[in-house]
């Protein structure tokens, strides 16, 4: 594993609830109300780039990826996926998984663009997706776990 910085946040705390950790990468839930389900694949050791990594390693985070992708569809079932490695504010190697739905608070926009509907004037559509999925969390988190847990045998 790779060096720490003690400057950077994702080397000093977890950067969310971790769900899943592993040797070399964890898979946190993001807190944000508007994108439930949101996900993040961190690697552990303080690294910029994907092409840091061996091909070993490349592998293993975007298996966790996919992984992370393929429970989304299955349990939350969202209109996409957003899969994003910015490291522009934090340049620790890390993955944004985001399900997405028609209507979000952003669609069909980035999550990190400008609002296109405004706190307080989101429609009824999108508030029921929001309560449905929010029942479906606690099954998307068990489901992720056996599922990465079984990527570790493969």
């Amino acid at each position: 594993m790779s060096a720490r910085d003690p400057n950077c946040p994702l080397c000093r705390e977890d950067g969310g609830t971790v769900l899943w950790r592993g040797t070399h990468l964890r898979v946190i839930e993001v807190d944000d109300a508007d994108y439930p389900g949101f996900t993040r694949v961190i690697w552990h050791g303080h690294l910029p780039e994907m092409t840091s990594l061996s091909t070993r390693g490349r592998d293993l985070m975007m298996r966790a990826v996919y992984t992370v992708e393929q429970v989304q569809r299955d349990i939350l079932a969202p209109d996409k996926i957003n899969l994003a490695s910015l490291g522009n504010m934090v340049p620790h190697l890390h993955w944004h998984v985001i399900p997405r739905w028609h209507g979000d608070r952003h669609y069909p926009d980035a999550i990190w663009a400008a609002p296109r509907v405004a706190p307080g004037t989101e429609s009824a559509d999108w508030h029921a997706k929001q309560a449905q999925t929010r029942q479906l969390l606690s099954r998307y988190r068990d489901r992720l776990v056996e599922a990465m847990n079984a990527l570790l045998w493969h």
